[in-house]
């Protein structure tokens, strides 16, 4: 089978959208499973920032994209998404699964409310309307994307919602002319990409947000509404886990994450001021800065095991260039005992104390010197680099086969 998932290792904002991008350069179909407008991913190609919410960033490689039916659909995103794929040359319509459920104006009213009585515990959402959304599909009054297709069936479905929520959906005529456009593009899904499987066609599943978000293995509560590990893919898109060949993961040469939650190796310091500048750590889709912090191995560790990880692509290897002294979390130290692979639970997680090791840093490199190390290859890395990859990967007991040492696409390193 040609199946191949990309799943975030660590909090997202890994860098998927460049690895998607990247390996749907050959592949006929690129599939978003999970999440909603919630997700951003961005690709570079000509200094130009393409960012995507809705549809899969590999599809700015030429990739057919589809959205499975895990994911919650903001169609007024799909609709910006096919003309910014237009602006760089792409005529193409997304397929989407017939038994995706859509982002409704009520959800992200509700998503509001929610953070507002969460107060000083809020979860730091994007307010976008995901967490109500997935929970209305959870009760079995969410609305398909077919639902909008059949004005009887949507009318009794609306005051259901209504009724359950004691508020106004809101003005859903957008969705429903937007539905109508994409009649052509709803589909059964999940019939398609197995057939297309079996007949060879390589298919790229590309993840939003990262394993640390999901809602079943991650720092709950303090992620995402969705599960974003590699069991989605199967239950997203319908397809066995025989289908899938590879599964890459994607991690960054250090850690960050968004909103609130636990963060063991968080650098509140200058350090990680100059970290989160040199990376450009804002959010995609919220522009809010990031947290940052050393590379954390124990919880890298959980993520590669429960994913059935193969190799892993590191992105951002260029951001550390400059620092003398790098640190990597190795294990934790949890009331006197030594862990060298934690799951992500909160409770546990605040008790954790860093264990560290320290390695020499190199010196930092312009976007030009990059250029040329990526054109040259993995000779060309400064040697304190390399060393740094390599240590990553014994510690992992997996091969890092790229590297990724810039935003732009081509600034990559094949190990």
């Amino acid at each position: 089978m040609t199946g191949v998932a990309i799943i975030g290792l660590q909090w997202g904002d890994e860098g998927k959208g460049k690895i998607s991008y990247l390996l749907s350069r050959d592949a006929e179909y690129v599939v978003r499973f999970q999440g909603g407008a919630n997700a951003g991913h961005t690709v570079v190609l000509d200094d130009r920032e393409l960012r995507f919410n809705m549809l899969p960033a590999g599809s700015a490689s030429g990739a057919k994209p589809c959205i499975a039916s895990g994911t919650v659909v903001d169609l007024s995103e799909v609709l910006e998404e096919i003309e910014l794929l237009k602006s760089i040359g792409i005529n193409t319509q997304p397929l989407i699964s017939r038994n995706a459920c859509i982002v409704l104006p009520i959800h992200k009213e509700l998503d509001s409310m929610i953070e507002q009585i969460r107060s000083s515990e809020a979860i730091g959402t994007t307010r976008r309307g995901i967490g109500p959304a997935y929970s209305d599909k959870a009760l079995r009054i969410g609305i398909k994307i077919e639902d909008l297709l059949d004005s009887g069936s949507l009318k009794s479905k609306i005051k259901l919602i209504e009724d359950f929520h004691k508020l106004p959906v809101g003005d859903i005529e957008e969705w429903v002319e937007l539905a109508e456009k994409f009649s052509g593009n709803i589909c059964d899904l999940e019939i398609i990409l197995n057939d297309e499987l079996d007949r060879g066609k390589r298919i790229i599943f590309e993840g939003a947000q990262g394993t640390l978000l999901d809602i079943d293995q991650g720092t709950y509560p303090y992620v995402t509404s969705s599960n974003t590990t590699i069991g989605a893919v199967f239950t997203s898109c319908g397809v066995g886990p025989r289908k899938i060949s590879e599964i890459i993961g994607v991690m960054k040469a250090y850690t960050t994450r968004v909103g609130a939650g636990v963060f063991p190796t968080e650098l509140k310091n200058r350090e990680g001021d100059i970290l989160r500048e040199k990376g450009r750590e804002y959010g995609t889709t919220t522009g809010r800065p990031r947290r940052v912090g050393w590379l954390d191995i124990p919880l890298l560790r959980y993520s590669i095991m429960i994913n059935s990880i193969d190799w892993i692509a590191l992105t951002k290897l260029d951001v550390l260039g400059g620092i003398r002294k790098i640190k990597i979390c190795i294990e934790y130290d949890i009331n006197g005992e030594r862990v060298e692979m934690a799951p992500p639970n909160v409770r546990t997680l605040e008790k954790a104390k860093p264990v560290y090791i320290h390695l020499d840093g190199w010196s930092a490199l312009t976007r030009e010197e990059w250029k040329k190390v990526a054109v040259k290859g993995w000779d060309a890395l400064p040697e304190n680099a390399k060393t740094y990859i390599e240590i990553i990967e014994k510690l992992l007991s997996r091969p890092i086969k790229l590297v990724s040492v810039g935003a732009s696409a081509g600034m990559e390193v094949a190990k």
